[in-house]
């Protein structure tokens, strides 16, 4: 008998025809749950039966989240490219933007997992001088299923550096002509806020027996898309008159520089607005709570990543 450590966990991400190993950290976690209908079996005639009876004939979204940290060889980034940009789709005429699609395997020490199409529902990044710089990712997909043992063959794996370098950066921020010195931290999150369809119908429940033939979601529709976050700065003198600020036209550049001054990954935002709050602490400091108005793709906003 043996167990299955999250720590020996490695996991993959198939887009297109390509497989890539994603190093993570230990932050893995996916499932998927069954959802029940239940009906009440007592009647006029019997009234012992209490207890409700159940069938299961779908199941929910499988959900997953793992943390990547960001190196200097860049082989993660392919996590960037699919937490960017929407695809456009067209159906009879109209334009509609969906999430670019992936599937997931995981291995562990004793089985092979696999996420069908799955889609990034969330993604925070957090520059802070003191910790390794990462994404974390939150998503779901369509069907997880067991494929076999440890030593189950994925094909072909695109080849990797030989060497992974990872990276403490700290945030330089402009917001227009704001001084934005002193700063603490950054954060920038994705929200992608999702809906998936209905996909049960009558006949094909009626044929559910076990869990290879339930019936599983397959479509989707992005409802909004939020791309914001917060900067944390100490209130200094020099910016002592900025802590009750606001703006709803903003032009606001995040930056991740390596400790030797050079640039590694940059967002621009441009119309964004933001609200600025005192924080009483030990040491005062104010916060800049902002929000993008820029419809333009995303992957365009990332302007370095290097």
């Amino acid at each position: 008998m043996s167990y299955s450590f999250l720590k020996e966990s490695k996991l993959y991400i198939e887009y297109g025809s390509n497989k890539y190993r994603i190093y993570t950290t230990t932050a893995i976690s996916f499932s998927q749950t069954f959802a029940e209908d239940s009906y009440p079996v007592k009647t006029l005639h019997d009234q012992t039966k209490m207890l409700a009876g159940t069938t299961i004939t779908k199941a929910n979204p499988a959900s997953f989240s793992f943390t990547v940290p960001l190196t200097a060889e860049k082989d993660e980034s392919i996590v960037m490219d699919l937490l960017s940009d929407l695809v456009s789709t067209s159906d009879s005429d109209i334009e509609t933007q969906q999430l670019k699609s992936f599937n997931m395997y995981v291995q562990t020490g004793s089985s092979t997992f696999k996420i069908e199409s799955c889609i990034i529902a969330s993604a925070s990044f957090a520059l802070n001088p003191r910790e390794q710089f990462s994404v974390e990712l939150e998503g779901e997909g369509v069907k997880l299923s067991r494929l076999g043992n440890e030593s189950y063959n994925l094909g072909t794996i695109q080849s990797e550096s030989s060497t992974r370098t990872p990276l403490l950066v700290y945030p330089v921020v402009s917001i227009d002509s704001l001084d934005m010195s002193s700063i603490i931290s950054a954060t920038l999150q994705i929200q992608n806020d999702i809906e998936w369809s209905r996909f049960e119908t009558l006949h094909e429940s009626l044929a559910v027996t076990n869990s290879s033939n339930a019936m599983f979601p397959s479509a989707y529709t992005v409802r909004n898309r939020t791309v914001s976050g917060t900067v944390n700065q100490y209130q200094k003198d020099n910016n002592i008159t900025q802590f009750d600020d606001f703006s709803t036209n903003s032009n606001i550049t995040l930056k991740a520089n390596k400790f030797d001054g050079t640039l590694f990954w940059q967002v621009q935002m441009n119309p964004a607005m933001y609200t600025a709050r005192v924080q009483v602490g030990e040491v005062y400091s104010q916060s800049y709570d902002y929000r993008s108005l820029d419809n333009t793709a995303l992957g365009t906003r990332i302007t370095t990543y290097s």
